[in-house]
């Protein structure tokens, strides 16, 4: 009797064991996917908050890497990124290189958007559009970027202009 007794309690343990730590692996899974969701979010609202205080600082094509008296789009984003500890390529089409193609839909804070420079969009179905331009998507359909008059500046990328003109995103933010 003691010795079936025993063996009940062992195999009820071996359960728990097993029940138990096959619940707790599924823990760190979702505990890890929301702490990474939450550094995400961190490091994109510190990359736009930084980029927010050089609101209004003039465009200048061609702007040297780390002046902050005036930006391109391409130097305002990689030295809003590296000062946050992400380094980047000088240029739009350098800058795409260096992160995870997204879909437009999959767009989080942070991100980088690209964007066509061309006159026409008249594409054939198996052309590249050209990048030329790059801004840090916002979030609610706004682009963070300096281009032109009033320079680093928010615009809808949900309408008009940026949104005809959209050519892809990556993810540079690990």
């Amino acid at each position: 009797m003691k010795l079936q007794l025993g063996k009940k309690l062992i195999i009820a343990s071996l359960s728990a064991t097993i029940a138990l730590s096959g619940g707790l692996t599924a823990l760190p899974t979702q505990t890890e996917a929301a702490i990474s969701n939450a550094a995400f979010a961190n490091k994109a609202n510190k990359i736009i908050d930084l980029a927010d205080n050089y609101m209004g600082r003039p465009y200048k094509l061609g702007a040297k890497t780390g002046n902050t008296s005036s930006f391109d789009c391409s130097s305002l984003v990689q030295f809003v990124y590296q000062k946050n500890g992400i380094k980047l390529a000088r240029g739009a089409r350098g800058q795409y290189e260096n992160g995870k193609p997204i879909k437009r839909s999959q767009l989080k804070r942070g991100d980088l958007v690209f964007f066509s420079t061309t006159a026409t969009l008249k594409y054939s179905k198996n052309s590249i559009k050209r990048i030329g331009h790059v801004g840090i998507y916002a979030g609610n359909n706004k682009v963070l970027h300096t281009f032109g008059k009033g320079g680093v500046k928010y615009s809808n990328m949900g309408s008009g202009w940026w949104d005809k003109h959209y050519v892809t995103a990556v993810r540079v933010i690990k």
